[in-house]
């Protein structure tokens, strides 16, 4: 990721620590993340911040993840910022519901190595970059 502006990541996630850790991980990431305790108080956070990028957990005691997700897609406000789940829900059915289905721009599961989960951020945030300054047409040449 180029140097310049810290690009605002909220992590959703109900563990404390893996808020903790996760920060930890991208300290050195042009990152600047914003950890949300719960579903609910993630959406919230979302909201107010309109961060460059999601890091969401599924299982959540107040809002499961996936419900969280429907929310942020149904607002027209939320829709397009990219979101990547990051949950201990590891079989090959929720993978690719989330992946194909649900169509999140990255999946990954508990436990992650350091580097798959810098690489998946500065990947989905390059994408994201490059989708907001491709001209608005550029599909219909």
């Amino acid at each position: 990721m180029p140097a310049g502006k810290k690009k605002t990541v909220v992590c959703i996630e109900d563990d404390s620590e893996i808020i903790d850790l996760l920060r930890l991980v991208l300290q050195d990431s042009d990152v600047n993340l914003v950890g949300a305790l719960g579903g609910l108080v993630g959406l919230e956070t979302v909201r107010q911040l309109h961060p460059d990028l999601v890091l969401l957990d599924l299982m959540m005691p107040d809002v499961h993840g996936w419900e969280v997700y429907r929310r942020m897609k149904a607002d027209e406000q939320l829709r397009d910022i990219p979101v990547i789940v990051v949950t201990a829900l590891a079989s090959r059915a929720e993978r690719t519901f989330g992946l194909h289905v649900a169509k999140v721009d990255d999946y990954i599961t508990k436990p992650f190595t350091p580097a798959e989960l810098r690489r998946s951020v500065a990947n989905v945030l390059a994408e994201s970059e490059s989708a907001a300054n491709a001209p608005a047409n550029a599909d219909k040449l």
